[in-house]
């Protein structure tokens, strides 16, 4: 007897090849067997006829915001409705640990316009005791979690623009060690953000080096992904060649003025390939993107810290200087969004103490006030202490297409939860599945499939799942490949797929019928000591 038996199913195992009649049984946590056609399969507790459904591996989401919010909402329910049975944390060199005591309310206030801000206190001081307050809490989903650039820089050198000094480096490399060795899968940069915008390239190769001995990936959002995307990827690439690790490039993508030029980038992962660089990278499947609000703030607002950069947004003196930079482009390798895809393609997503401008372009709330766009930015970032969140509508349809398409990039959501987000919180497996694979024909089932579950798993070193078979760890979606899909949108974003009838994680029903359980089977996932 074996705890459950899934018959009639149209098997996508991950791998990219051909889907094929079959059964699969799960016993305990763990892939029991696969059978083709009418193979003879053992008795079951539960029989679920999926009358020619699919049954893929569990969806591993490459790039997620959901650090915090899964001790606000440990089902993680946007998440597993859509398939998404692990969650990659710690991104944009934004990691909830190593932090100390000391530094835990300056480092909060930084991380929580993309991690969240939930009533919990951080009872944690590294990824080990991160991990362990994720598994007491009861989680959904699986969580792994990178270990973050911007996080170890604060940790030794606060939110200091400078280059550190030799001992500084030497400590940061420690605590980079320190939690690769207690777990975390890697380390991730976000190269754009303070205070990690401050690093030269030699320390960010430095730290990436401690990567090498364990073989985990180098996660990057890079210096540009705009006019400068080409001396960003150069850095990126030589990185990774340099010192022997593996690279995995975040929410890949075209903003202007490269619109057009997807086959050029697709190319330069292509030529760091052949230079022997493991060299993947993720998408999106949406032309527009979703951060903090403050991102469109110059660096030195952000260098003293978060309780400075609010003083500097309701200072008259400092606007002023903030208006300057953004208008006469003073600040050498900054590139302003608002800027650069104009103030009325960003639009606030999140600002809990005004929810009223939530959905409000920063041009329309300019013209509302009878003001600027940089003063209505600033005010927005007062009122919510600097806790605001923004989509912003600056890539080409096209470039998505031809990102997608490319056999070596995999799906990620990067969404970032509350208030009006972006619609990929709630739909981007579905959306992949549905629009671009079923309707627009540009993936096949298969390789949609794989692109959500295999690639990424290989990616972040999970060697137990992303892959229908025997002995694999249980993470499974069932769906039908004939309505699968989303109708979330910028305007309705809170609104959950279509055809995705089952989701397991670790043998678990987390979805069933298409509505979410009561299980909370999700893991912390400990890399080396799996």
């Amino acid at each position: 007897m074996v705890d459950i038996l899934f018959t009639d199913a149209r098997i996508v195992d991950g791998t990219g090849a051909p889907w094929f009649r079959g059964a699969v049984t799960v016993e305990g946590d763990r892939i029991e067997g696969v059978y083709r056609g009418r193979q003879t399969r053992p008795d079951a507790d539960r029989t679920i006829e999926l009358d020619g459904a699919v049954l893929c591996p569990g969806f591993v989401d490459t790039h997620s915001h959901s650090d915090l919010e899964l001790f606000r909402d440990p089902a993680l329910e946007p998440k597993v409705r859509q398939g998404v049975t692990t969650e990659i944390l710690g991104q944009d060199g934004f990691s909830l640990a190593p932090v100390a005591d000391e530094n835990r309310t300056e480092w909060e206030r930084q991380v929580r316009a993309l991690a969240g801000d939930v009533d919990r206190e951080w009872d944690w001081n590294t990824i080990e005791g991160y991990y362990d307050a994720l598994e007491s809490t009861g989680i959904g989903p699986n969580a792994a979690t990178l270990v973050g650039h911007g996080t170890v820089r604060h940790e030794v050198m606060g939110m200091a623009d400078r280059e550190p000094t030799e001992a500084e480096l030497e400590e940061m490399v420690d605590l980079v060690d320190a939690a690769l060795d207690r777990g975390a899968i890697g380390f991730s940069t976000g190269l754009i953000y303070t205070p990690q915008t401050y690093a030269d390239t030699a320390e960010v190769e430095q730290l990436a080096g401690v990567l090498a001995p364990y073989g985990r990936p180098f996660v990057a959002h890079i210096r540009s992904e705009r006019s400068r995307i080409w001396a960003a990827m150069d850095e990126f690439v030589d990185i990774g060649a340099r010192q022997g690790v593996p690279l995995h490039l975040s929410h890949f993508k075209m903003g202007p003025p490269q619109h057009g030029r997807a086959e050029r980038g697709i190319a330069l992962l292509e030529t760091a390939r052949d230079r022997g660089v493991d060299m993947t990278a993720e998408v999106y499947p949406y032309t527009a993107g979703s951060t903090q609000l403050s991102y469109v703030l110059p660096p030195w607002v952000h260098a003293e810290g978060a309780e400075k950069a609010l003083e500097y947004v309701a200072e008259e003196e400092s606007r002023r200087r903030i208006r300057r930079d953004i208008e006469d482009h003073r600040i050498d390798g900054w590139e302003n969004p608002g800027k650069a895809s104009g103030w009325e393609n960003v639009v606030v997503t999140r600002a809990e103490a005004t929810p009223e401008f939530e959905g409000e372009s920063v041009a329309d709330l300019a013209d509302e006030q009878d003001t600027d766009p940089v003063t209505a930015v600033c005010d927005v970032l007062r009122a919510n202490e600097m806790d605001a969140t923004c989509v912003n509508h600056f890539l080409e349809e096209s470039d998505v297409r031809e990102i997608l398409a490319c056999d070596r990039v995999c799906i990620g959501s990067d969404g970032i939860f509350g208030g009006r987000p972006h619609p990929r919180v709630y739909g981007t497996y579905p959306r992949v599945l549905g629009h671009y694979a079923r309707e627009e024909k540009l993936l096949g089932l298969e390789e949609a499939v794989r692109k959500a579950t295999s690639l990424p798993a290989r990616a972040m070193g999970l060697h137990r799942k992303g892959v229908v078979r025997t002995g694999l760890d249980a993470d499974l979606v069932v769906f039908d490949p004939r309505t699968v899909g989303t109708d979330a949108t910028y305007e309705t974003p809170h609104r959950y797929p279509e055809g995705i009838d089952h989701v397991l994680v670790n043998g678990e029903f987390v979805v069933r019928h298409g509505e979410t359980t009561e299980a909370r089977p999700g893991r912390a996932i400990r890399a080396g000591f799996d």
